[in-house]
């Protein structure tokens, strides 16, 4: 049985675990991982017991926990954590043939210090009335002056935005991602607000034409049961941007064994049972992520919206550059 714990402090530390069972530090909240993590119990025989939090709070609880840490993994979303968790000396380095397989060289870290479980695409979604996609090409392509008043994201200090100009940077240098900033701030149609589902309900409202967003939470929105987000859904299109040169952003949800993992066999079989063509399969099916096993494809709505080109620039090169795209951000006033 699971053990969720809310951590609402980084204070408490005096929970027992048992030798062999699993610790798991999660970001994620996703009922898809709660049932693979059953899952594996029922067929592994080794007990999870898992804590939910934010990223920053589950990092920081590692780094002052130090070598009394009883958490096995650390699961959390965006490259950036991942990669400053690897910075502050975390996480350790592993050896599996099995996560070498089922995981493109990519989305996993070089030195074996985390792996990607899930993918996600950042993307345009667009009101098909006003916009016409032979218009839209890559980033830049929203810089353009006749989409001035027209485009909205999140705040630049959003990870998920971070990463996305962080790869910017990487591909382009410097001074060429300060331009795209520019343009891109000078052609919002709003202040940047709001979660990623906002930015779509505001395309379907008319606030605004165009917004940059993560390809799951459409598909959430389309299975959500709420008939007026499941009707925004039906309204907008997706368009995949950069198909002619690097190919989309993918940012991940990633597994990592933390450095003084006191079950780490245990918790090496698990991330490897997460990366299996099964739990891929259910958790595209269940939180409309694409896997990332080549070997199993995209479910639902995920899979209507075609096959494309994505960003295959080692991820690591993205998170080098996660505090020079705030640097940049705040220069270009994306606020």
């Amino acid at each position: 049985m699971i053990k969720k714990l809310a951590l609402c402090s980084l204070l408490f530390t005096n929970i027992l675990f048992a030798n062999g069972e699993v610790n798991v530090y999660s970001q994620r909240h996703y009922d898809s991982d709660k049932a693979l993590f059953k899952k594996f119990e029922e067929t592994s025989g080794i007990k999870i017991n898992l804590i939910t939090a934010k990223a920053e709070e589950l990092v920081s609880r590692l780094s002052i926990e130090g070598s009394n840490s009883p958490a096995d993994i650390l699961i959390t979303a965006d490259i950036g954590n991942l990669y400053e968790a690897k910075e502050r000396d975390l996480l350790q380095g592993i050896n599996s043939k099995i996560l070498e397989e089922n995981i493109p060289a990519h989305l996993r870290d070089e030195d074996g210090n985390w792996f990607a479980i899930t993918k996600r695409a950042r993307l345009f979604v667009y009101n098909p009335k006003t916009i016409d996609p032979a218009k839209l090409d890559d980033y830049f392509s929203l810089t353009k002056p006749e989409f001035k008043g027209k485009v909205i994201t999140r705040t630049s200090t959003n990870a998920y935005n971070k990463s996305l100009l962080a790869s910017i940077i990487a591909h382009n240098g410097e001074e060429k991602s300060l331009e795209f900033v520019k343009g891109l701030v000078n052609n919002f149609a709003r202040a940047p607000k709001g979660a990623d589902k906002d930015q779509i309900r505001a395309v379907a409202s008319g606030e605004a034409d165009i917004a940059i967003v993560n390809s799951y939470y459409l598909g959430v929105m389309a299975n959500s049961g709420d008939k007026v987000d499941e009707a925004i859904a039906k309204e907008v299109k997706v368009f995949f941007p950069a198909q002619k040169t690097t190919g989309a952003h993918i940012n991940i949800s990633g597994a990592a064994i933390t450095k003084f993992a006191p079950n780490k066999e245990n918790a090496i079989k698990l991330i490897e049972f997460l990366t299996s063509e099964q739990a891929q399969g259910e958790l595209a099916q269940g939180n409309y992520e694409y896997p990332v096993n080549p070997k199993v494809k995209p479910a639902g709505i995920v899979a209507s919206w075609g096959e494309f080109k994505e960003d295959t620039i080692p991820l690591n090169e993205v998170g080098k550059y996660t505090r020079k795209a705030v640097e940049i951000a705040t220069k270009g006033n994306w606020k």
